[in-house]
């Protein structure tokens, strides 16, 4: 087993339990990518087993702080077991839900979905690749199912030195998934969707969207980065009388329109429009509209702190143009996936918005990503999705 060992002073976070270690800690010690390595601190303490990442700032990724476990198939099956059961524990409320969710689950660089009777994972570091085909087997026998579909496209890998890999791991056959949330029906696309091909860690917040919905009696909505229209489902759902969905896919807006169809809702009540959302923004301000409900979901704008400030600047100007176009005792239900956005910030950015925009808005409720996304005491960089849902005074 090869040793790393950390410059002095660089212990203490993983004397907290957090798993990362980053390159400028490390005093010496070399491995092959994704080799398992005995970190110690500069005293020579054992601090932990983890996995190797020579082309990674996050030099080591830690599977274990306990040294008398060893990192084998039998630990994999240990782990992986866990998880699922801690989901089974959750009642989701979907045939769809997040298995594992990297850090949190003590499986760094690894995220597994289940739509249904098929699995569908992303190995993300190279500690994670290297135990691939352990992982595969050990996914199965715990969930029980008989499909495991790879999904290692995300450009994170390339920092991690590895290619994109996707196809079937343990069986095949068709890679469309119909799956029930609540009492909706959704197809999911795993070969090619978003992630895994669907964003189940906003499940509970469309179904709070729709019950906002429903509450106030909100009959205009504004979809804007849509995707395959979970929130404008739930919306027509809860009574909204029409749903626009704008998105700049017209993939995921045909599948949008898919699931307006599946669902039983008619035709002449949904709209959908590619294009630009700030730019649709805008154009519907130009043109006098407003509505009673918007939902801004957009894509990941800081992926890390470093892009921050230019995110900000991004989001105040959305939340801005949506504030303006809500009638008065509309509802805005706004979203930040960025790592490098706390929430924190994103409530300064909203507040500053609607300072901008000249209106004020009571917070009905923040938001997070689903239960089984879950974030850790000791590994807060797992939050990553936040939101707000606000009242329009």
């Amino acid at each position: 087993m090869k040793t790393v060992i950390l410059r002095e002073g660089k212990e203490r976070s993983l004397l907290r339990g957090h798993p990362w270690v980053f390159e400028g800690s490390v005093r010496s010690g070399r491995a092959d990518a994704g080799e398992t390595v005995r970190v110690q601190a500069a005293d020579g303490r054992f601090l932990a087993w983890a996995a190797y990442s020579p082309s990674s700032s996050i030099r080591l990724r830690a599977w274990s702080f306990d040294e008398a476990e060893r990192i084998d198939a039998a630990f994999f099956e240990r782990r992986i077991a866990r998880a699922v059961a801690l989901r089974g524990r959750l009642a989701v409320a979907s045939d769809g839900v997040r298995l594992i969710h990297g850090e949190a689950d003590g499986l760094p660089g690894l995220i597994v979905d289940r739509y249904a009777d098929t699995l569908v994972a992303q190995f993300l570091s190279v500690g994670a690749d290297r135990w691939k085909a352990t992982i595969a087997d050990a996914l199965c026998r715990a969930s029980g199912a008989s499909r495991l579909y790879e999904r290692s496209d995300a450009s994170v890998r390339a920092i991690e030195g590895l290619v994109p890999q996707t196809g079937w791991l343990r069986g095949d056959g068709a890679t469309e998934v119909p799956i029930r949330e609540h009492d909706w029906r959704f197809d999911v696309d795993i070969a090619h969707g978003h992630k895994t091909g669907f964003y189940l860690d906003q499940r509970d917040n469309r179904k709070r969207f729709a019950d906002v919905v429903r509450h106030f009696g909100l009959r205009r909505v504004l979809n804007c980065y849509c995707f395959t229209g979970g929130f404008s489902v739930a919306a027509l759902s809860a009574g909204a009388e029409h749903v626009t969905s704008v998105d700049s896919s017209a993939p995921a807006l045909a599948r949008a329109e898919a699931h307006v169809r599946v669902n039983g809702f008619a035709a002449a009540r949904h709209a959908t429009l590619d294009a630009d959302v700030n730019a649709t923004l805008r154009a519907q301000i130009e043109r006098g509209a407003s509505y009673d409900a918007i939902v801004l979901d957009p894509p990941k704008f800081a992926p890390t702190a470093a892009h921050a400030e230019r995110a900000a600047r991004a989001y105040k100007d959305i939340n801005r143009l949506a504030l303006g176009l809500l009638a008065p005792g509309g509802v805005l239900f706004t979203f930040s996936c960025s790592g490098g956005i706390s929430a924190d910030l994103f409530h300064k950015i909203v507040a500053g918005a609607g300072i901008d925009a000249g209106v004020d808005a009571a917070i009905l409720q923040r938001l997070e990503e689903a239960p089984d996304h879950p974030t850790t005491l000791r590994f807060p960089e797992g939050q990553y999705l936040k939101g707000l849902a606000l009242l329009k005074a």
